[in-house]
């Protein structure tokens, strides 16, 4: 039996912006269930950190085995307790200084202006109160957006907040309608061979964005009743040479995204439905719970540390990547969220073209590139039908014609080629809850943090992780830079962060977990604290600065230690086997 506070409508993946993590299965799964990819359902559990609408309470009680990936939320509840030695930061909290005396601050102007606390929503309300969706992803500035708004109120209005520093404000507004006459929209469609569930709304207005800078957005719908909603929107880049890029996951969001009914884990049934789950996922609907779930959990807080430290910035999502092949073209280096988890090839071989030409990048999360998409487009544009039949992979149109794109997990047949040769660590399992546990204390990225081997972070590891794994393709020089021991279904393994160099002069760092965005807040439901969020800040700001400076393999090269390590070939919690 699983209980959730009654705020929200479903018990599974995120109905709002939240923390995630996993649940513990009673009983591992047998080897070709878990080879297959088949997956538990999920549930999510709170970042209460500054009272941000990012998660719900869960306590579970009972779990049966259901598709292999579910509840991102619940392996913290379940995880055990126990003192933790923490490692004093030089500088806690702040953004540290660059390795680099080379490195100069660089003022975003942007950021000088006044922002608006106000920006969060203080009330939900019920889904049908108020809900809509954007009809563009992303946008370049100046160019208008669609947005398709329901109702029940008689009444509404919109606001458009840029995301950012601003003073710890971190939004600015930056535009407001008039107030707009309510209307409930109530048709949608499905497309029955996928399961796809669309809005079929007419637009409700258009908004413009003259004069609004590059960014991340949230459109905030607010229902003359008080009910309120986000949007997210990109204002994209039209170039990024020079800069460094921050992505937003959009095809993520989507995946996760139950409005209707289906996403791309389960269908009406919920967490037992993944036989009825979507194929196929479209951006034509609402987003579920606060309308911008992810985003506000494993995106936001990265763009508050860039802009806070001044690095010129560009912004894009997955689809503007995929759909134009030199947009990374002389980019510093490319940022991948908390949760980037579903990429297209398109994507991939862009952004492994860019790392070939020495743009550096950061995955800051865990399970990045796991799952291989499609993208088409749907009445309202190109890009916005994402694929992905996954354990279904046979009955994809494209099976035995063009297997390259036929839509499995990345390392699966017809086509495999596992994340780890762009990635670094390899995406093992969840749910777990663990210590992140430094392996490599005099690293470059470490600097100003004062840790030594071995000094513990309780709770940083978890509900996703990764490890470096020789079993598949691995970058060399890569540099093992944590090494922590976990549980996860019952057996010992270890989650990684490592660091590697390219030949073609770029720097790759892999978090190794899903909640190293999430821990920049500093306290929260998994023992997270204020410590372990200053660490993570400093890392990443250490990161941020010297991959701005451009190619960093010369500079800050990766001194080998997979052999120190003995990392073990394969994947341990399909095999049943303790690898401590």
């Amino acid at each position: 039996m699983i209980t959730v506070a009654p705020a929200w409508r479903r018990e599974r993946h995120p109905p709002t912006g939240l923390a995630r993590m996993r649940t513990r299965q009673p009983k591992p799964l047998p080897h070709a269930l878990a080879k297959s990819g088949y997956k538990l359902p999920k549930v999510f559990v709170p970042d209460t950190s500054r009272c941000h609408f990012e998660g719900i309470v869960a306590d579970v009680t009972r779990l049966i085995p259901l598709p292999r990936r579910a509840f991102l939320g619940i392996g913290a509840a379940l995880a055990a307790g126990g003192a933790v030695a923490t490692a004093k930061l030089a500088t806690a909290g702040q953004p540290g200084g660059h390795p680099s005396a080379v490195w100069r601050r660089r003022v975003v102007r942007e950021n000088a202006l006044p922002g608006d606390r106000h920006w969060r929503i203080r009330h939900l309300g019920f889904p049908s109160e108020i809900e809509g969706y954007a009809g563009q992803a992303s946008v370049l500035p100046g160019q208008p957006v669609r947005l398709y708004v329901s109702t029940t109120s008689a009444g509404y209005r919109v606001v458009a907040f840029r995301m950012g520093w601003y003073g710890g404000d971190l939004a600015r507004r930056v535009w407001a309608s008039g107030p707009q006459r309510g209307r409930r929209q109530h048709a949608r469609a499905m497309a029955r061979n996928t399961n796809t569930i669309r809005a079929d709304w007419e637009p409700s207005l258009t908004v413009p964005t003259d004069g609004w800078p590059e960014g991340s957005y949230l459109f905030r719908l607010d229902a003359d009743s008080g009910a309120q909603r986000y949007v997210p929107l990109t204002v994209r880049s039209a170039h990024t040479a020079g800069k460094v890029v921050i992505k937003n996951a959009v095809a993520t969001w989507q995946a996760y995204n139950t409005w209707g009914g289906y996403d791309l884990y389960n269908g009406p049934g919920g967490i037992s439905d993944y036989a009825n789950r979507a194929l196929a996922v479209s951006l034509d609907r609402p987003s579920d719970g606060n309308g911008a779930p992810l985003f506000l959990v494993y995106e936001r807080k990265v763009i508050e540390l860039a802009e806070r430290i001044g690095l010129p910035l560009a912004y894009v999502t997955g689809m503007d990547i995929a759909a134009r092949p030199h947009l990374l073209d002389g980019a510093s280096a490319l940022i991948s969220p908390g949760h980037d988890e579903y990429w297209c090839p398109a994507e991939r071989a862009s952004v492994t073209a860019a790392r070939d030409a020495g743009v550096n990048l950061a995955f800051l999360g865990a399970n990045a590139m796991f799952r291989r998409t499609r993208l088409a487009p749907t009445a309202l544009g190109p890009g916005r039908l994402i694929i992905c039949y996954k354990t279904s992979y046979l009955q994809d149109p494209m099976y035995g014609r063009h297997n390259a794109l036929v839509t499995s997990d990345w390392r699966e047949p017809p086509d495999p080629d596992a994340e780890s040769s762009l990635t670094g660590t390899l995406y093992e399992s969840n749910p777990t809850t663990a210590d992140f546990v430094v392996r490599c204390p005099d690293a470059w990225l470490f600097r100003g943090t004062g840790v030594r081997k071995g000094s513990r972070f309780r709770g940083l590891v978890g509900t996703e992780y990764d490890r470096v794994n020789p079993g598949y393709h691995v970058e060399r020089p890569i540099q093992v830079l944590s090494h922590s021991r976990l549980t996860c279904r019952g057996i010992h393994s270890f989650a990684d962060s490592a660091y590697y160099t390219h030949h073609g002069g770029a720097s790759v760092f892999n978090s190794g977990t899903m909640r190293w965005v999430e821990s920049f807040g500093g306290r929260n439901n998994f023992g997270i604290d204020a410590a372990c969020g200053a660490f993570t800040r400093r890392v990443t700001a250490n990161v941020l600065r010297a991959f701005a400076d451009g190619p960093a393999a010369a500079k800050y090269p990766a001194h080998d230690n997979l052999h120190a390590v003995r990392e073990w070939p394969g994947d341990p919690i399909a095999a049943q086997h303790d690898l401590w």
